[in-house]
């Protein structure tokens, strides 16, 4: 089970090499699933961050606004026979 800290990863990597130079790492397969968890939760929170920045002052509503909008009943459509 990936650990659930949001610290920094100890990692135990075996380097591999060709021609004498590092080509590849392998990685405890917990440590990789940890590291793309955490990439993905980085991923999240950038596309979090962007939405918040491009809709700044946009319209919008409160909590309030939205309670009220929520409990006010759905207005019916008329609908077309096929």
């Amino acid at each position: 089970m990936p650990r659930k800290s949001k610290g920094p990863v100890r990692l135990h990597p075996e380097f591999l090499k060709k021609n004498g130079r590092k080509e590849f790492v392998v990685l405890p397969y917990e440590e990789f699933k940890t590291i793309q968890e955490q990439l993905e939760d980085a991923h999240d929170l950038m596309t979090l961050r962007e939405a918040i920045a491009r809709d700044a002052g946009g319209p919008g509503l409160t909590l309030d606004q939205l309670k009220a909008h929520l409990r006010r009943p759905a207005k019916r459509t008329k609908r077309t026979s096929r």
